[in-house]
């Protein structure tokens, strides 16, 4: 791999991290609606997401699921319909459970890990995005194919964790602030809900207009 094509890659992935997404417009809800940590733990699951992704790209199981058309389209509805469970499960909950910030019975970390995963990993986005960028910086002269594309995933999933960890953190100490208010609890809870609510929706309808 060449120092040009590497810059070219890196340059890349931090403009399109940069482009607001589901993810994090997901980590941002995350820490404005509870705090810090659950952002942070968060970012890492959807990070491990991608890290999913870059091992389905090199076995070349993401190309196939991209080629079938039927199964995308399950694994586009699986994702619109657990965002949408996310959304509806925020609204229903009571600043408990769901909306942990300042609560005495806290999310699990192991859950909101899973939920992060699963968010990244059923977001056909992703599949997509490793499918046509990560070949498109693979040289087969240069190298074993299978090993450069872990190391642009790796990559990527390292800026991703860079990036939003740094959204994850200021995100947080607004939700932080905000929540201290008790006014702002249902505000949040309703505003959290209904983007994942949206996003599910959204995510539902693309490819269908």
């Amino acid at each position: 791999m060449s120092f040009s094509n590497i810059m070219f890659f890196l340059t890349t992935a931090i403009l399109l991290i940069l482009t607001p997404g589901p993810d994090m417009i997901y980590v941002t809800t995350r820490g404005i609606a509870q705090g810090r940590a659950t952002a942070l733990l968060s970012t890492v699951g959807i990070c491990i997401g991608y890290i999913v992704h870059t091992m389905l790209a090199v076995l070349g199981l993401s190309a196939l699921l991209q080629s079938s058309v039927i199964a995308f389209e399950i694994v586009r509805d699986a994702g619109a319909i657990y965002l949408v469970y996310l959304g509806i499960r925020t609204l229903m909950s009571k600043q408990r459970g769901f909306l942990t910030l300042g609560t005495v019975d806290p999310m699990p970390a192991g859950r909101i890990l899973q939920q992060g995963i699963l968010t990244s990993v059923l977001n056909p986005k992703g599949i997509l995005f490793f499918v046509a960028l990560l070949p498109q910086f693979v040289n087969a002269h240069r190298g074993s194919v299978p090993l450069q594309m872990t190391g642009f995933g790796l990559a990527f999933t390292l800026l991703c964790l860079c990036i939003y960890g740094g959204v994850a953190y200021l995100s947080g100490i607004v939700g932080e602030k905000l929540f201290a208010q008790p006014r702002f609890a249902t505000a949040l809870r309703w505003l959290t809900g209904s983007v994942l609510i949206g996003l599910g929706v959204r995510l539902f309808f693309l490819k269908r207009r």
